[in-house]
């Protein structure tokens, strides 16, 4: 029983602490994922605007928060790839 759980406790990936860096990684895939959206999303304007919809290219809520969802899902990849190969 007690093997289990040791194999159990290893095999535990390691995490990264919070730091400026992966922030700094964070941000640079939104934006490549809000540049990628912009380009090929083909009705960006329907739906609901955001209050400034100049700041982000006129696109709308939907458009948005599906870019940078898959912004967010882009830089958690990057970020535990990086953190996997030791650069983070």
């Amino acid at each position: 029983m007690y093997t289990l759980l040791v194999a159990a406790a290893s095999s535990v990936p390691r995490t990264v602490e919070w730091s400026p860096k992966i922030a700094i990684v964070m941000i640079i895939c939104n934006i490549i994922a809000i540049a990628f959206g912009k380009a090929t999303i083909q009705r960006q304007k329907d739906g609901p605007q955001l209050p400034s919809p100049e700041m982000f290219g006129g696109m709308s809520l939907g458009a948005l928060l599906g870019t940078t969802s898959f912004g967010h899902v882009l830089g958690a990849g990057t970020i535990l790839g990086l953190s996997r190969l030791g650069v983070l």
